[in-house]
């Protein structure tokens, strides 16, 4: 709830009375990287190009936007075919307004009352609150002291929770740490023996920042054929500099994709989403175009990290195959974060006590951040 509190009572599920909206601050200063957003504006020829698809579709605004979509669909399918070598068809695609709305798709569909939901901590603090809206019990594993997932130990879990839905986050949001193929190999055949209405688990792999992956580091798309369970999701609001789109997808079993399209609103994508994903689609390769440079950035941004001491002792910074990197421990990292945004810096306070997430910006962002942790934490 707001904190103005309306004066007269509301019919609030019991549940809810207590929670406050999610969503990271909000705030007008010079640097933001809090929310891990693509730091580089599409070109004016993107812009233009965009402009022109949308203004096509405006023309048509008087009737409903294509329910199914298949275009918009196939495009996806044919960038995920160039990205990842994985052979998959408009039928193996869904996508709605951000990789939230197609987990709440997820959970609409594979969720609910007396089926619960698993993930391992700590990760996207959204997962929580898609099982709350959906009625699903909701239970986190936990993960080592590097973030890693310990194969033995998720399958031991899987078997005593017996999850409908297990979630998986690769690179994982809040901690940049990429899954271990052995991880989701172990995950997928412990979930194959689960029996939830006589049917497996799903496993859901959260790879937002995907692209982001360091060379050599697999997708989860590779085992898509194998295991028909398996659903991977990605976004347009980071490697593609499109967060203001709000255009998430899935690539799935196209029967699993026939159950997400049960739980999904009539004509959830407008024809102005659809033409817009569509022309940026089209320009994949300027927008990711900033990916290698992302990348460079973070990995020196880590090694920086690394070097510097707090109280006699080197940061603990984790691993990153995103776009941002996580970093500590502060005895009151609050009061870090409050330091680097009274100079201008916008970071994110998330995760475990002690812990804060940068994202990756621009050579001159990445500097201010760098000169303000120094004066503000002295290292």
């Amino acid at each position: 709830m707001t904190d103005s509190q309306p004066a007269w009572p509301v019919p609030l599920r019991p549940e809810l009375r207590s929670e406050r909206p999610y969503g990271a601050p909000q705030l007008d200063v010079p640097i933001l990287l809090n929310v891990n957003e693509n730091p580089y504006q599409p070109s004016a020829d993107v812009v233009s190009d965009i402009a022109a698809a949308v203004a096509a579709a405006a023309t048509t605004l008087n009737r409903y936007p294509d329910r199914d979509f298949l275009a918009l669909r196939a495009d996806l399918a044919g960038y995920l075919r160039a990205e990842s070598g994985v052979d998959l068809a408009a039928q193996n695609m869904w996508a709605a307004n951000g990789s939230n709305e197609v987990m709440a798709h997820i959970f609409g569909a594979f969720g609910g009352p007396g089926r619960t939901a698993l993930s391992f901590a700590p990760t996207y603090s959204m997962y929580a609150e898609y099982a709350r809206d959906s009625h699903t019990d909701w239970m986190v594993g936990q993960r080592d002291g590097s973030f890693a997932i310990d194969p033995a130990v998720a399958a031991r879990t899987i078997t005593d929770v017996q999850p409908s839905i297990i979630l998986l986050t690769s690179p994982n949001n809040p901690t940049g740490t990429a899954l271990e193929p052995e991880v989701l190999r172990a995950v997928l055949a412990a979930a194959a023996k689960v029996r939830v209405d006589d049917a497996p688990a799903v496993v859901v792999v959260d790879e937002a920042y995907a692209e982001f992956r360091r060379e050599g580091v697999p997708s989860a798309l590779e085992l898509l054929g194998d295991y028909p369970n398996l659903i991977v999701t990605r976004t347009m609001s980071k490697a593609f500099a499109a967060a203001g789109l709000r255009l998430g997808y899935a690539a799935a079993d196209p029967r699993v994709v026939d159950c997400l399209q049960i739980v999904r609103l009539p004509y959830h994508l407008s024809a102005i989403t659809q033409a817009a994903a569509r022309a940026a689609l089209r320009h994949q390769s300027e927008l990711l175009s900033k990916v290698a440079d992302l990348r460079a950035e973070r990995d020196a941004l880590v090694s920086w990290l690394r070097g510097r001491r707090l109280d006699g002792k080197p940061l603990t910074v984790a691993d990153s195959d995103a776009n941002f990197v996580y970093f500590g421990l502060f005895p009151d990292r609050h009061a870090v974060w409050q330091g680097l945004l009274d100079r201008g810096v916008l970071i994110r306070e998330v995760g475990p006590d002690g812990w804060l997430r940068v994202s990756v910006g621009t050579p001159a962002e990445t500097e201010a951040f760098k000169q303000a942790l120094i004066e503000v934490a002295g290292i």
